[in-house]
């Protein structure tokens, strides 16, 4: 295997997915809340292949960063899904 194949093989291993299930458990909600979150066009980033939800964990971490907030007043003034 030349370097190249093993870049691209080790690359394609760095991307993690988790499903619906996976992420209403790490955020304690409800899938329900992320079915309608993906309605409205709020949430994370996400995958639909064949009919299957997924979420990349860079954009699971990219919508955390983005909901972080110093004062509950710069989070109101953001108007977050929660």
């Amino acid at each position: 295997m030349d370097s190249c194949q093993l870049m691209r093989k080790e690359t394609k291993m760095d991307v993690v997915h988790l499903d619906q299930k996976q992420l209403a458990a790490r955020w304690n909600i409800s899938e329900a809340s992320l079915e309608r979150w993906r309605s409205e066009g709020i949430g994370p980033k996400f995958l639909k292949i064949c009919g299957r939800v997924l979420y990349r964990q860079v954009d699971i971490e990219a919508y955390e960063e983005s909901c972080l907030a110093t004062s509950t007043k710069t989070a109101a003034a953001r108007g977050g899904a929660g």
